[in-house]
C-alpha cells in the first residue's frame, strides 16, 4: 500500500475511532439467550467468519474475514488465496478451542444468525472474534456508513497491523474493507 494511501487510511481509522460510538447489533429478530457449541463434525466453513451447522448459517458479529479469491504473497514468496487463509485459521480455532456461541441477531432474507463466541485458551476465556483479528487472520467489520461495527475489534486490528501479525506480514495483503468499500462506491 502506498504511503499516502496508508496515511489516509490511518487518518480515516483514527477519525472513526474518535467520532464513532459502538453500533448496536441489528435486531431483525429477538436474539436467543441459549449458548451452543460449534460441533466438531458436520460443520461447513464458507469463509473465515461464516459457517453452516445443522442447516443454519452462522456469522461472527463484527468480524470480516479476508475475501476468498483475493491473494497475498505468503512468507515463502508464494501467492496464496487470502480468504482460504482466513477460513483455515477459523477452522483450526474451532477444532482446537471448541468455542461456544450465543446468538446476537438474525438477519437477511435467508436468515443468517449473527453470533459472538468464546473459546477457552488455557485458563483464559477469550472472544473468538478478538482472537481472529488480533492474530491477523480477520478484520473489524464496518457498516455501510464506514463505521466499525464493534470498536474493540478495530483496536485489535490496529494492534495486529502494527505487529505485522498473520496476514499483516504480507506486503500485498488485500484488506477486505477497502475492497468492499470500493465495490460499494462503484454501485452508487
Amino acid at each position: 500500500m502506498a504511503r499516502a494511501t496508508r496515511k489516509r487510511l490511518i487518518s480515516f481509522v483514527l477519525g472513526t475511532i474518535i467520532a464513532t460510538a459502538i453500533a448496536p447489533p441489528p435486531r431483525a429478530q429477538a436474539p436467543s439467550t441459549a449458548v451452543f457449541d460449534i460441533p466438531q463434525t458436520g460443520v461447513s466453513f464458507s469463509t473465515g467468519d461464516t459457517w453452516t451447522q445443522n442447516g443454519q448459517t452462522m456469522r461472527l458479529y463484527g468480524v470480516q474475514s479476508c475475501i476468498r479469491g483475493t491473494s497475498f504473497t505468503n512468507q515463502a514468496g508464494v501467492k496464496t488465496d487470502c480468504g482460504e487463509a482466513s477460513l483455515a485459521y477459523l477452522a483450526a480455532l474451532v477444532r482446537d478451542a471448541r468455542p461456544q456461541c450465543a446468538q446476537v441477531a438474525q438477519v437477511g432474507q435467508q436468515p443468517a444468525i449473527l453470533v459472538v463466541c468464546s473459546a477457552h485458551i488455557g485458563a483464559a476465556t477469550l472472544d473468538l472474534g478478538t482472537i481472529l483479528i488480533a492474530e491477523g487472520f480477520a478484520f473489524a467489520a464496518f457498516n455501510n456508513d464506514a463505521k466499525p461495527v464493534y470498536m474493540p475489534y478495530l483496536v485489535a486490528e490496529l494492534v495486529a497491523r502494527n505487529n505485522k501479525a498473520g496476514l499483516w506480514a504480507a506486503p500485498d495483503m488485500p484488506h477486505p474493507n477497502l475492497i468492499l468499500f470500493g465495490a460499494l462506491k462503484g454501485q452508487k
